[in-house]
C-alpha cells in the first residue's frame, strides 16, 4: 500500500497563531518509524509526558469519532501498547 507524500495540514489554531510552532513529526518508513523531535521547547523531560499523554487523548477522541470506540477502551489499548514497547522495544 502507498501513501501520499504530501504533508499533513497544521490544526486552524497553529495556522491562525504567529507564534506557534512545530515540535514533532512522525514517518513510516521502510515499515519503520522515523521521528524528529524540538528537545529544545522544556528543559525538563517530564514535560514529553505530558505531550504523550494528551497526545495518547486524541488519539482516542479520533478513534470515538471515527468508530464510536469508548474513549476509556482506546485509552487502554494506547497504554497496553505503550507498556509493552517500553519494556521491550520492538526497535531502537
Amino acid at each position: 500500500m502507498s501513501y501520499p507524500k504530501d504533508e499533513m495540514s497544521p490544526p486552524p489554531a497553529a495556522s491562525e497563531d504567529p507564534k506557534s510552532f512545530e515540535i514533532a513529526r512522525l514517518w513510516v518508513a521502510s515499515d519503520e518509524q522515523h521521528v524528529v523531535l524540538r528537545t529544545d521547547v522544556w528543559p525538563d523531560p517530564a514535560a514529553w509526558g505530558i505531550v504523550l499523554a494528551d497526545l495518547a487523548r486524541h488519539v482516542a477522541t479520533a478513534y470515538q469519532r471515527k468508530d464510536g470506540h469508548d474513549v476509556e477502551d482506546v485509552l487502554e489499548r494506547v497504554l497496553a501498547g505503550f507498556h509493552a514497547e517500553i519494556d521491550g522495544a520492538s526497535s531502537e
